[in-house]
């Protein structure tokens, strides 16, 4: 008899779970996700695979839901993934922000305390939390978070130290790098220009509006950083990792690279829109990915172009065949 494995993602319907899904699927877990008590949850990352999961209703703001969830599923891995994670909404919406981003990830950590302490938790931190300090950013820079978003995954960061401190969870943080992936949200930079490229080469649309062209990031892909996060619980002793690349990129070549996929020239068609800055700007993040390398033995295996390539045709895919299915219509 193999030792039992089961996992239980709060997220589980986003980029990160879907993707930790198949990974943990294959690494032969039993696979729960949690649910939100909604009428317009929404499956097709996970809709392929859905038959081999089993999702619960719960919500991170009801702390007795997750305490149910918990009994009854009985995990022995809980990755939170769940969060308010679009940053310009927190400035629209701080204190929700705030109660599932922050508040959120203490009521998973106090169901754990209560229900089983031996279960070991990952927290999705962000690099987000960095803000304006000077890249490179590493496990020891300070934080200096400057968007809502930031300053609830600080407090999310900390009380996972605490939980681990205090009472002796196997509790880690990944401060993960952005990362992109084909199931990225279309209202991310990112899967904003590639859906953008696809409707302008289809013939759809002809203008892609975008704020600050000279934001620096640290992309990778998304498939890459669940194995991070799975690495982290296996290890003999918790730690926080960050996890990137350690390569950067301004938005402005991911837009040249995005549009040169497509053979277009991006200068006919992108426009700067000053409604799209961010009252306050994070210019430049770049991971220090040395610990995660020496220590998990993790490093990215697809690259920034390659990332954006298989983006760009993903959404031309797509574009096509809702275009199809228009005309058929």
């Amino acid at each position: 008899m193999g030792e039992r494995r089961v996992a239980l993602i709060t997220g589980i319907t986003g980029q990160d779970g879907s993707y930790l899904s198949e990974l943990l699927l294959e690494e032969s877990y039993e696979v729960h996700g949690i649910v939100r008590r909604s009428s317009t949850e929404r499956f097709e990352r996970i809709a392929s695979f859905k038959d081999r999961l089993t999702l619960h209703q719960a919500d991170l703001l009801d702390q007795l839901s997750l305490v149910d969830v918990i009994r009854q599923v009985r995990p022995t891995e809980i990755y939170n993934l769940a969060a308010q994670s679009f940053v310009p909404t927190s400035w629209r919406q701080p204190l929700l922000t705030g109660e599932f981003t922050a508040l959120g990830v203490t009521r998973v950590l106090e169901a754990v305390r209560l229900v089983d302490p031996g279960i070991r938790f990952y927290q999705a931190s962000s690099s987000e939390m960095f803000g304006n300090s000077p890249p490179p950013q590493g496990e020891r820079t300070p934080f200096s978070p400057r968007s809502p978003y930031g300053v609830a995954k600080v407090y999310g960061h900390f009380i996972t130290v605490n939980y681990r401190e205090s009472y002796g969870v196997f509790a880690v943080s990944g401060i993960l790098f952005n990362h992109e992936s084909p199931r990225r949200g279309k209202e991310f930079v990112t899967r904003k220009v590639t859906d953008a490229v696809a409707r302008i080469k289809l013939g759809v649309a002809d203008e892609l509006r975008l704020g600050n062209l000279e934001a620096r990031r640290d992309w990778g892909y998304a498939p890459d950083y669940v194995r991070a996060m799975w690495g982290m619980l296996q290890q003999r002793e918790p730690g926080d990792y960050v996890i990137a690349t350690g390569v950067q990129h301004t938005v402005r070549q991911l837009v040249e690279c995005a549009f040169g996929v497509a053979g277009l020239d991006w200068r006919r068609h992108v426009r700067s829109d000053p409604s799209l800055i961010r009252p306050a700007e994070v210019d430049s993040l770049l991971g220090d990915p040395t610990r995660s390398r020496d220590r998990l033995g993790w490093k990215p295996r697809v690259g920034f172009e390659e990332m954006v390539r298989l983006m760009v045709e993903a959404d031309m895919d797509r574009v096509a065949a809702e275009a199809h299915a228009g005309a058929r219509a």
